[in-house]
């Protein structure tokens, strides 16, 4: 339905992610449709972000406050959060 339109997301960085990308929320415009192609796009970007994203990388993500797989779908204006599982303690 998007495909081809750029969306603006607002994506924040939580824990050890925050702390090895040395920021805690950006605005991005893509035109990535899925949670797994928004990280392979932010990957993409090199540096910190290929490493602390990195395929392998044990990474949660959740859209708008819930949790979200990778083959869930992006919308417009979206909340995308990324951040490590959370341990019990």
């Amino acid at each position: 339905r998007f495909h081809g339109l750029r969306m603006k997301l607002q994506l924040l960085y939580f824990a050890s992610l925050r702390e090895a990308l040395g920021i805690e929320r950006e605005t991005v415009e893509t035109d990535v449709r899925t949670i797994g192609e928004l990280r392979v796009w932010l990957c993409a970007r090199g540096g910190a972000y290929a490493q602390a994203l990195a395929p392998g990388r044990n990474v949660r993500a959740a859209l708008d406050q819930t949790m979200a797989a990778p083959e869930t779908a992006l919308t417009p204006d979206a909340e995308v959060a990324f951040f490590p599982p959370v341990t019990g303690g």
